[in-house]
């Protein structure tokens, strides 16, 4: 075989190796992970708002000795720029380094009281010196903000910025901070600034949502679902027709159900609020029947703390009446008395507890309320 030859073989030799390779990361679709070379941090961080998931992806590039020199720089520019690569138009900052930064969310949410629909967005920012604004884009798959159109552009916010701060962060991050129930604010944190804006949600109608979406699988068959599904409602007096059928499920024996004071008492709410008195009445009475000594005192704590007094002290006394002195019918006594008024009778009851209470939290609170009952003052509801 001629040198000429040999050299052709090799070359096909090698474009088939090439091939097989080739063949082969398209039929598994991936590459080979390496380590990183760690000059960027690749990271993330979450948070679930009520029932909301957000989620934040990005690379945290260091300040490296840059202090005083990222913001208003070409690290961290002002503005929009022309970087010169990808759709080569005015760009605004990609919020972290390399891949574009991306937020997510489970659910629809406000962000700074804006409407944002529920889905993954690119974050990226037009920095100033004072107010910045923040941009939400559909482009989520970009190599920074090379690529940035602002016709993908979904929602525009301005928020301030708080800058000088008292300790500098090495490391660009999202942080999350005064989480309630229905908010929480993410922050930009880098060097001496943070870059705060604040995600809200209706956590009523994301939790109903949620809840039907489970009520409609397995958890539909479930009694302790179903009546923990009507009692949210009742509680936050929504989806009263729809949980009204979830605890008659929950209750009826024939589909497993169960006659509970809770998941009763339950129903007698639903039944009050779509104005069946009379047969809310008959089941509550059916409940308190059925009722333990602690959910009779907590139906009884219930009522006085709806301002209920006179109805409080009903329960109170016929907890009283079918329990004796176990306890905790004489704390009941107390605040029964205590609501209405008498309250050398609620002190009464008051000492009796006093002897009876099972642990050290309950003495002291009971010592408290003698106090309080001693110098002529209800025991708080």
């Amino acid at each position: 075989m001629t040198v000429q030859n040999k050299l052709v073989s090799f070359g096909t030799l090698a474009l088939s190796v090439a091939f097989v390779f080739l063949s082969i990361s398209s039929v598994f679709g991936q590459a080979l992970s390496l380590p990183e070379n760690g000059t960027n941090h690749k990271s993330w961080a979450g948070r679930r708002v009520g029932v909301t998931d957000i989620e934040v992806h990005w690379n945290a590039p260091g300040v490296k000795g840059r202090e005083g020199q990222i913001w208003g720089t070409p690290i961290a520019y002002y503005g929009t720029t022309v970087l010169g690569f990808g759709s080569n138009g005015e760009s605004p900052w990609r919020a972290g380094a390399n891949e574009s930064t991306t937020i997510s969310f489970s659910t629809d949410v406000t962000i700074e009281g804006k409407k944002l629909a529920a889905g993954k967005y690119g974050v990226f920012m037009e920095l100033q010196p004072d107010i910045s604004t923040l941009i939400f884009s559909k482009n989520t798959a970009g190599w920074g903000s090379y690529f940035y159109n602002p016709e993908a552009d979904v929602l525009r916010v301005s928020v301030k910025q708080q800058k000088d701060l008292p300790q500098s962060k090495e490391r660009l991050e999202y942080t999350f901070s005064d989480q309630t129930d229905r908010s929480v604010v993410i922050a930009l944190e880098w060097e001496r600034w943070r870059i705060p804006f604040t995600v809200a949600v209706d956590l009523t109608q994301t939790a109903l949502a949620s809840i039907q979406s489970q009520m409609s699988g397995a958890l539909g068959f479930d009694p302790p679902s179903l009546q923990a599904a009507a009692q949210w409602c009742l509680t936050n007096d929504v989806n009263t027709d729809l949980a009204l059928n979830w605890i008659n499920s929950a209750t009826d024996p024939n589909l497993g159900g169960v006659k509970s004071f809770a998941a009763l008492s339950t129903k007698a709410g639903l039944l009050r609020k779509k104005g069946n008195e009379q047969e809310a009445d008959a089941t509550m009475e059916t409940a308190l029947a059925n009722a333990t000594v602690l959910e009779m005192h907590g139906y009884g704590r219930q009522l006085v703390r709806q301002k209920k007094y006179k109805e409080g002290f009903a329960i109170f006394e016929k907890n009283f009446k079918k329990n004796g002195d176990a306890w905790p019918t004489h704390v009941g006594m107390m605040r029964g008395y205590s609501a209405i008024g008498d309250l050398k009778a609620a002190l009464k009851h008051a000492k009796i507890a006093l002897t009876q209470a099972p642990d050290e939290v309950n003495k002291n609170s009971l010592t408290a309320m003698i106090k309080t009952l001693e110098s002529g003052k209800p025991v708080p509801e």
